[in-house]
C-alpha cells in the first residue's frame, strides 16, 4: 500500500510554482483540464497514492 500524501494546506497554497507527479495547479475552472488531471491521479499507474489538484 502506498504511503498517504500528507501536506500542510498553507504550504501547498504558497508553493504554486512547483508542480510534480502528485501536485497540480489550475488557474481557473476549466472542466476538461481538471477532469484530465483527476483521471490521471485516479489511474495511479505508479502507485503514488493520488495527489492534489489546487484550483484558483
Amino acid at each position: 500500500m502506498p504511503e498517504k500524501l500528507f501536506i500542510n494546506l498553507n504550504y501547498l497554497l504558497r508553493q504554486r510554482t512547483v508542480e510534480g507527479r502528485r501536485i497540480e495547479y489550475k488557474t481557473g475552472m476549466n472542466p476538461d483540464a481538471i477532469l484530465h488531471t483527476l483521471c490521471a491521479f485516479a489511474n495511479d499507474f505508479e502507485n503514488l497514492g493520488g495527489g492534489y489538484v489546487v484550483i484558483g
